[in-house]
């Protein structure tokens, strides 16, 4: 299982297309946590979610264990189906999203020029500069 730890980032929900069911939370470089990459992490197929406007401490993105979906079932009535694709997006598991496998992409700020999101469809993938990505799962 694959985590996706960025903690002392301040992360924002920086968007929702309820039409895509599409989530989309970033963290931009700034010189208060002396950070100089831009991270976003997109999830798709959203069914329910459980937000903060904002994550001050960073994110850690993982699997709902059984005993916090356990909860969640019995709180929201989320179907036990729906168990393996519950994602909890801090470390108390006090947010969650229920969707698909949550992706993301991180790259130095300066080199991303007009490109105002990582997750910019008009514009071509790979870039023409380096990023890092992945998918939690």
């Amino acid at each position: 299982m694959t985590d996706f730890v960025r903690e002392g980032r301040l992360f924002k929900v920086s968007g929702f297309n309820p039409s895509h069911r599409q989530l989309f939370l970033t963290s931009e470089a700034t010189l208060m946590d002396q950070t100089t990459t831009r991270v976003e992490v997109y999830i798709g197929h959203v069914e329910l979610m459980f937000l903060k406007p904002l994550y001050p401490n960073g994110l850690h993105i993982r699997k709902a264990t059984a005993a916090e979906f356990a909860v969640l079932h019995e709180r929201h009535g989320i179907p036990a189906g729906d168990a393996e694709y519950t994602w909890t997006l801090e470390r108390g598991g006090d947010s969650f999203v229920v969707g698909a496998n949550p992706s993301w992409r991180e790259a130095e700020y300066e080199l991303m020029g007009d490109r105002t999101s990582l997750y910019d469809a008009s514009k071509p993938w790979p870039p023409e500069f380096p990023v890092e990505s992945g998918h939690v799962s």
